[in-house]
């Protein structure tokens, strides 16, 4: 039709599907100047396209349809600079936020790089650096179901609270458990985060530590233990915490149980280390 264009051209000008403009049609953002009674094809003006590079602007800014639907029922330059001032705002913090989930994320990865570096599993008696970890409480009877119960409380909580976690999971296995080799009963699930205010978040101090790091399916880990007390004892070596489970890589990271990488950690007696 004259001075009018089709759908099919619209969305060819525009580098847009058809199926867009048709739904920007139904929720009311961007209807067409003219539909034909007989076939019901849509028609644009020119002056829509405007209007339409607006919009497909606004969306790559970053607003919602809706936010865009609101502003075009009226505005002006003043309101413009406001609405746009306000978009940039957001995305700064959006930059901030990603920046932080990109530190993170890069701490996991340089953990699994680490790791796959160094395949051992020799004990070793390291300095631990300190850590914040947020914790749940494992059920009874504490068994690999419970554990896992607990862990997706873990990151649902972190995730509705928009807590700073590292994408890493762990768990806290009594000592006891570990000398009766129970070593699969867990007291606590908890994942490592960034220092922040919350009553779930527990500070792991710095201080010396005996590790290892279990490679295999979670149900052979007791193995690894056995191996790290028999070292401790041949060293006259104390321990004196719980142990600390960090998975290295896990479900998240591999479908192959073979792979999983689980770093055991216990808390010791500085001055054992040195007679």
């Amino acid at each position: 039709m004259k001075d009018l264009f089709s759908i099919g051209e619209v969305a060819k000008y525009q580098y847009i599907s058809k199926q867009t403009l048709i739904f920007y049609d139904k929720i009311g953002l961007f209807c067409p100047a003219y539909v034909d009674p007989k076939n019901g094809y849509r028609y644009y003006s020119a002056k829509q396209l405007d209007i339409l590079d607006t919009i497909l602007i606004m969306k790559q800014i970053g607003f919602s349809l809706d936010e865009i639907k609101d502003y075009l029922q009226d505005y002006d330059t003043e309101q413009s600079l406001k609405v746009l001032n306000k978009q940039v705002h957001v995305i700064e913090q959006k930059i901030q936020e990603l920046s932080l989930i990109q530190h993170r994320l890069h701490h996991r990865c340089s953990q699994m790089e680490e790791a796959l570096k160094n395949k051992s599993s020799d004990v070793v008696i390291e300095d631990f650096p300190g850590q914040y970890i947020l914790t749940q409480k494992v059920e009874e009877p504490n068994q690999m179901k419970e554990i896992s119960i607990a862990t997706k409380q873990c990151f649902a909580y972190a995730f509705e609270h928009q807590l700073p976690i590292y994408y890493q999971s762990g768990v806290i296995v009594p000592y006891q458990n570990v000398c009766e080799n129970r070593c699969i009963e867990a007291a606590y699930a908890f994942l490592p985060i960034e220092k922040c205010e919350d009553n779930k978040v527990i500070q792991l101090s710095e201080g010396k530590c005996v590790s290892l790091i279990h490679t295999g399916d979670y149900a052979s880990i007791g193995i690894s233990y056995r191996k790290i007390l028999n070292y401790c004892k041949n060293h006259s070596i104390q321990i004196i915490s719980d142990a600390y489970e960090f998975c290295i890589n896990d479900y998240i990271t591999s479908k192959d149980e073979n792979e999983y990488m689980t770093r055991i950690m216990f808390y010791i007696q500085s001055e054992s280390c040195f007679q």
